[in-house]
């Protein structure tokens, strides 16, 4: 039997497995298996943080590498040093980037808690329903939302990429990385360069920002007016917007050097991709940088590319960049803006005593939840696998 509730019932077992749980907050960082991944969700300052307010901290061995921290550095903060995943994935807690593997997600204990993104293209099924078997908890860093209704997680890595996109596509527009030898900007006597931006989003926005102050002209393209308004408000001076009309963008294409594609595509109802057909009207020589490589991408031409394939492909004399989560290039920035977003997390979770409470008292914590003691409870992560998912709201009553 169980409680009833709301014309259902509240299985028994779920209520046994949820008092089980508590907030001794035994964080566990392990390392990343997955070849190019060099973030981490905590630095080692973020780490005495913790472990001055009473938390305890699991690092597995040269975690820390990626962001050029070593063991010492972790330990100096208060963390504790372990051998290998068997041990660090005992944790109550783990903090990861990417979605677990399958054999990491075997080797979670019962009931833990797990923070990491919900990135489906490196997100198997077996690992998903692991995690269903085990009773866990699980928060996607995507999901979580703040009280603007804003990811904070997304927006800080789409702030770090777009900047980044720009330092890349610098680089790979000059004769030693194959592209056609130019500057990106501009010197008195010569054109600048132009940048054409799909999508007016964070991502798009620090991508303008960084192109306009190496002198590019930049041009962004979007389907909402709100947001074209907004970075046009944003960037405090004029640039080129405009909606998605095919004669403007086929015009905006054939003049591009450099093609960022940054959309975003979490639980969109319609999304927007570029037709090759667009592509091929491009000049030879012109660089592409899709940035939403792990959602699919913004362009027909791009394909995901792992950290073993070489950096960039050309297609119809185009060259394509299409490396996912390039944060990683900027890996030590990305995990220090992180650790500034998760440790107030950690600190109120502590506070708040058990990870029903912090679900009631933080709702930017709440929306991030798709498992809770092992049910399912967002539907864009679980009809990704085809499994039924319940509203949160059903589970937490019951408490």
């Amino acid at each position: 039997m169980g409680t009833h509730l709301q014309g259902g019932y509240i299985p028994q077992e779920l209520l046994k497995e949820c008092s089980k749980a508590n907030s001794r907050l035994l964080i566990g960082i392990p390392c990343e298996k997955t070849a190019g991944e060099r973030r981490l969700p905590l630095t080692p300052e973020a780490v005495e943080i913790l472990t001055n307010a009473g938390r305890r901290v699991w690092v597995e061995t040269n975690a820390g590498l990626g962001i050029n921290y070593s063991d010492n550095h972790f330990s100096e903060a208060g963390a504790e040093i372990v051998s290998g995943p068997q041990e660090v994935y005992q944790a109550d807690i783990i903090l990861k980037m990417l979605p677990p593997l399958p054999a990491e997600a075997a080797l979670m204990k019962p009931r833990a808690t797990l923070f990491s993104l919900l990135q489906f293209d490196s997100f198997k099924q077996e690992a998903y329903e692991t995690i269903m078997a085990k009773r866990m908890n699980a928060i996607a860093y995507e999901l979580m939302l703040d009280e603007q209704k804003k990811s904070p997680v997304l927006n800080v890595i789409s702030e770090i990429e777009g900047t980044a996109s720009i330092t890349i596509a610098s680089a790979l527009l000059s004769n030693t990385q194959g592209g056609k030898g130019v500057l990106l900007g501009g010197i008195p006597g010569i054109a600048p360069t132009e940048v054409c931006i799909i999508g007016a989003g964070s991502a798009g926005t620090a991508a303008a920002r960084a192109a306009l102050g190496m002198g590019a002209t930049v041009k962004i393209f979007d389907n909402d007016i709100d947001k074209l308004r907004m970075i046009q408000h944003a960037l405090g001076q004029k640039v080129f917007t405009s909606n998605f009309h095919p004669n403007v963008l086929q015009n905006a294409f054939r003049t591009a050097d450099v093609l960022i594609g940054a959309m975003s595509y979490m639980e969109v109802r319609r999304k927007y991709v570029i037709a090759a057909d667009l592509i091929r009207t491009m000049k030879k020589g012109a660089l592409i940088i899709d940035l939403r490589i792990t959602q699919g991408g913004c362009f027909e031409t791009t394909s995901y590319l792992s950290a073993s394939e070489p950096d960039v492909f050309e297609q119809y004399g185009i060259l394509h960049y299409c490396k996912p989560n390039i944060s990683n290039s900027v890996a030590r920035t990305t995990s220090m803006a992180l650790s500034n977003i998760f440790v107030p997390l950690l600190l109120l979770w502590g506070e708040a005593g058990s990870i029903q409470a912090m679900i009631k008292e933080d709702d930017c914590f709440r929306s991030g939840v798709y498992m809770y003691f092992g049910k399912p409870v967002n539907s864009y992560a679980s009809n990704h696998f085809n499994i039924v998912s319940n509203n949160l709201d059903i589970y937490l009553s019951a408490f």
